[in-house]
C-alpha cells in the first residue's frame, strides 16, 4: 500500500525553477531513496515532504489523505519524523533528556497538569522515560551521557533514536551517512534494515550512492528539478539517463 504520495511537485525560488511536476510514491514498509548530482533539487524536495518548504504547485498524500504540509511540528503528529544533515541535538543535555524531548509530540498533559502534578502526568512521565531508555538500547546509546560528549556516529544514532521518539509512520533521513567513516557507515546501514524490520517506512536522501544502491528497495533520481529514473537500485544504476547525469554524455571526452 502506498504510505507517500507526491504528484506533480513544483517549487519556484522567485525566478528560479528548483523543481518541475515531480512525482513519487513511497510503499509502506520499503526503504525509498533519492538520489541526485548537487543542485538536483533532492533537499528541496527532502524539505517540501517534510514541512520546512511549501510546495509551488502539486498534491500531496500521506497515509491515504490529502495533506497541506504547512509545519513540520503537524508532519511530525500526522506520522512523518525527520533528521538533519547537520546533527541538531541539545548538545548540553543528556542522550536520555534528548529523546525524551522528541517524544514530546505525543504527550497529552497540559501546563497545569505539570504544575499540579496528577497521577496522569506521572504515569505519563514514567512512560515517556521509560520509552526514551528503550530507544537509547535500541540504538545503544548511554542515556546518562551528555550529547556533546557521543562520538559523532553516536550523535547521528541518538538523533535516529529522537526522531522514533514521536512514533513515526514514515522516517526521512535527510544524509544520515554524512561525514561517516566505513565503520559508522556500516553500523548505519544496519540500524536502518532494523528499523525498516519493525515496520516503518524509510526515506532517504544521500551523496554516498553505494550505500543507497545498497540499502533501499527503490530509488528514484533527480537532475536540474526533474525526476529522471525511478526503480530497483539495479534498474537505475543501469539507466543511461543516470549514468549521464552523473559521467556526462558518453561521447563527451
Amino acid at each position: 500500500m502506498t504510505l507517500l504520495q507526491l504528484s506533480r511537485i513544483g517549487k519556484q525560488f522567485g525566478g528560479l525553477c528548483a523543481l518541475s511536476e515531480v512525482s513519487l510514491h513511497i510503499q509502506k514498509g520499503e526503504i525509498y531513496g533519492l538520489i541526485g548530482p548537487n543542485g538536483a533539487g533532492k533537499t528541496t524536495l527532502f524539505n517540501i515532504i517534510t514541512g520546512l518548504y511549501q510546495a509551488s504547485s502539486g498534491e500531496f498524500q500521506f497515509n491515504g489523505n490529502n495533506y497541506h504540509a504547512t509545519q513540520p511540528h503537524l508532519l511530525a503528529k500526522a506520522g512523518i519524523a525527520r533528521t538533519f544533515q547537520n546533527i541538531r541535538l541539545f548538545a548540553n543535555l543528556t542522550a536520555l533528556e534528548n529523546v525524551m524531548i522528541g517524544r514530546h509530540v505525543r504527550t497529552r498533559a497540559g501546563v497545569l497538569g505539570a504544575l499540579l502534578r496528577d497521577k496522569k502526568t506521572l504515569a505519563e512521565e514514567r512512560a515517556i522515560n521509560a520509552r526514551a531508555h528503550e530507544l537509547l538500547k535500541y540504538v545503544d546509546i548511554p542515556a546518562r551521557t551528555v550529547a556533546k560528549h557521543l562520538s559523532y556516529g553516536e550523535q547521528r544514532r541518538l538523533e535516529i533514536a529522537r526522531a522514533l521518539a514521536t512514533d513515526p509512520l514514515l522516517l526521512a533521513l535527510d544524509e544520515p551517512a554524512a561525514g561517516m567513516n566505513a565503520t559508522e557507515t556500516a553500523s548505519l546501514k544496519a540500524l536502518l534494515q532494523q528499523i525498516r524490520d519493525g515496520g516503518i517506512t524509510l526515506f532517504l536522501i544521500e551523496h554516498d550512492v553505494k550505500l543507497i544502491l545498497g540499502l533501499c528497495d527503490r530509488v528514484a533520481v533527480l537532475d536540474y528539478g526533474k525526476k529522471i529514473a525511478e526503480g530497483t537500485p539495479e534498474a537505475v544504476r543501469n539507466d543511461p539517463a543516470v549514468i549521464d547525469a552523473y559521467l556526462g554524455h558518453a561521447h563527451e571526452p
